[in-house]
């Protein structure tokens, strides 16, 4: 009876995840201890949710030049450029953000900004990721 729970619970977690992308950014000279992870699923309502976790992430005022906080960007198939909000890093072992966005995103990228409600990217991109079309 164990067994064919485990197993129950194995295939549950398998179909779970695997509507999931899940890919990791590539290592940044701005912050290159840091590993950052992003994962996106499409929604039952055709939204995106977009899970992004960075670990030992420097914070932003120790980059050269310092900075105030790091920005998530999309670039999305049809709408351009989005902001999705800010990794807030206060002790650079762990920073999560979870948004949803209806864009189909084409790629996710990341900057270090002074300001974090800004409408386009103006400052040092940090990492990069891209998503197959």
């Amino acid at each position: 009876m164990k067994t064919s729970k485990g197993v129950l619970f194995l295939i549950l977690v398998f179909i779970l995840t695997s509507c999931a992308s899940s890919v990791r950014f590539p290592i940044s000279n701005k912050a290159p201890a840091a590993e950052i992870f992003a994962k996106i699923k499409q929604d039952k309502n055709n939204n995106y949710a977009i899970k992004i976790t960075a670990k030992n992430l420097a914070s932003p005022d120790r980059l050269n030049p310092p900075k105030n906080n790091y920005s998530i960007w999309i670039v999305t198939e049809k709408n351009g450029i989005k902001n999705i909000g800010q990794l807030i890093n206060k002790n650079a072992k762990k920073t999560v953000l979870k948004t949803t966005t209806p864009f189909k995103i084409v790629e996710i990228f990341i900057t270090a900004e002074d300001k974090g409600n800004i409408s386009l990217p103006s400052g040092e991109e940090i990492s990069r990721i891209s998503f197959n079309k």
